[in-house]
């Protein structure tokens, strides 16, 4: 039996409304596994202790100036600019917030002795506040105060801290949108102004706002590899600024 234009047509929306639901399922369950790992590896190692080894045997003297990537996943995936006469070492782990940070400074930045510290961190502890709206001024103070902590414990290593703002989000997709707020972008406009006021002698303000984000204060598309974070051409931009910040530090002054 032949069927009608109106039922091939009903059968074909009946397909793609199932193929659509098992794709978004599929995507929801890959994100609950995601986020169920994250939450039982917090619960196994809290601050990311065993992220990197204690035996830190690769860490080598140098007569180059040595400079640390700290902070969240944005820090982690941060690859160096190609600038010989500095040495550079990575210690970001991704999804912690600044408390965490914190907590892992003197195990994983301290024994490096390093000459300047690159901080990225904050938007991990930001984007709570969708879910804790009732919080948000105490999350917001509290990001502000880890981050000036931080600061002060690179001055106490005699190190140079370069701050960086807090990187602007970019495009909430559909999933993650009723666990996102607006009052995320205004809080880290909040945070980077109070950064802005750290600039003194040993702490540089890398302001990263007029290199990656458009008119609304949105990471530019084509620097963006998620809604949180960067693809290889938003750090390459980045790289480009920061090799002539580092260009246009004096070495006399970093190396101790």
């Amino acid at each position: 039996m032949k069927l009608n234009k109106r039922s091939v047509f009903l059968s074909v929306v009946v397909l793609v409304v199932l193929g659509s639901s098992i794709a978004l399922n599929m995507l929801l369950y890959s994100r609950a596994k995601r986020y169920y790992l994250e939450v039982n590896q917090t619960r196994l190692d809290p601050f990311g202790l065993n992220e990197y080894p204690a035996n830190l045997q690769q860490v080598t003297k140098t007569d180059r100036a040595r400079i640390v990537f700290f902070g969240d996943s944005r820090a982690a995936s941060w690859s160096p600019p190609n600038i010989g006469e500095y040495e550079f070492i990575n210690r970001g782990i991704g999804s912690q917030t600044s408390v965490q940070t914190i907590q892992r400074f003197a195990a994983h930045v301290t024994p490096l002795k390093p000459n300047i510290i690159i901080i990225q961190v904050g938007v991990n502890d930001l984007k709570t506040i969708a879910l804790f709206p009732d919080r948000r001024d105490a999350i917001v103070a509290n990001c502000k105060a880890n981050i000036r902590q931080i600061v002060a414990e690179s001055g106490n290593l005699g190190a140079v801290a370069i701050v960086t703002t807090i990187f602007p989000v970019g495009e909430v997709p559909i999933e993650r949108k009723p666990f996102w707020s607006d009052k995320i972008s205004a809080a880290i406009k909040e945070v980077n102004a109070d950064i802005a006021t750290l600039a003194g002698e040993k702490t540089i303000v890398f302001d990263t706002f007029p290199i990656l984000a458009d008119s609304q204060g949105n990471i530019l598309p084509k620097y963006s590899s998620d809604e949180l974070h960067l693809n290889e051409q938003g750090y390459a931009i980045l790289n480009q600024h920061l090799s002539q910040l580092l260009n246009s530090m004096e070495r006399k002054k970093i190396k101790n």
